[in-house]
């Protein structure tokens, strides 16, 4: 199980990786300050599901990271 955990952190890690690479860059400059740059934009379903997708990746590499940090499986 614990070998089972580790890869598990592992690619999920390698996956993150590659995941927050992919999301568009959000230079927004100075109108970042007060939200005004938002006011414009709006999020494309594709960056939508990539952002959901990368929440759930990066939630499984925090849990593996909390079940292995603190030994609650030998």
């Amino acid at each position: 199980m614990l070998i089972f955990l580790w890869t598990i952190m592992v690619l999920s890690a390698l996956l993150l990786i590659v995941l927050v690479l992919m999301h568009s860059p959000k230079g927004d400059g100075i109108a970042g300050i007060g939200s005004a740059a938002q006011m414009f934009s709006s999020q494309k379903s594709a960056e939508k599901g990539l952002n959901k997708l990368t929440g759930i990746v990066a939630l499984v590499f925090v849990i593996c990271v909390f079940i292995l940090g603190f030994g609650i499986i030998h």
